[in-house]
């Protein structure tokens, strides 16, 4: 297992009641996600088994996270019409829904009066914020994550998680364009 899918583990193993992750890139090319991206692109069929070899990791994780008591919440913003790798994402989503979390999408035209991280990122308990970074073309780049606690960006990107939440659209309700 990479060292980051090491490190994120131990974060999320770690939340005593929240997890929050923020969205905002049209296309990763990440890990063996490439490889299932491809096979969609091929076929038109996304692995939407919650018990599938593909998805058995992820949601093992997060059913341990939310038998907890973790609340943990997906927040994608995207521009339309969308990729279709966004396309990939949400036809995948069942599955995220399945393993417990909240997921939710906003155009990206409805974000221009917010103040947004420049990165995706994940904030755990309101206390520690999990900056991903990427290359250009959704690659991991180096280093692919940033650990931060200070105060003042937690609160920065909690405050802009939460407005994002409030204006999506649950993922029940949005119709890809």
């Amino acid at each position: 297992m990479p060292q980051n899918e090491l490190r994120f583990n131990d974060l999320l193993e770690a939340a005593r009641h929240s997890a929050v992750h923020l969205e905002t890139r049209d296309v990763y090319g990440v890990g063996d996600e490439a490889a299932d991206f491809n096979e969609w692109q091929l076929s038109g069929n996304r692995d939407a088994d919650p018990n599938s070899l593909y998805w058995t990791p992820w949601v093992d994780l997060l059913s341990r996270a939310t038998a907890r008591g973790v609340t943990v919440r997906r927040a994608r913003i995207v521009s339309e019409p969308v990729t279709d790798y966004i396309r990939y994402e949400h036809a995948g989503t069942p599955v995220n829904i399945y393993a417990g979390e909240q997921v939710r999408w906003l155009p990206r035209r409805n974000t221009v009066d917010l103040m947004l991280p420049g990165c995706d990122l994940w904030i755990f308990d309101g206390a520690q914020v999990l900056f991903n970074h990427f290359t250009g073309n959704g690659d991991w780049s180096d280093p692919p994550l940033e650990l931060r606690i200070e105060p003042g960006i937690v609160k920065q990107c909690t405050d802009a998680f939460e407005a994002v939440w409030e204006r999506a659209i649950p993922h029940d309700q949005y119709e890809i364009h």
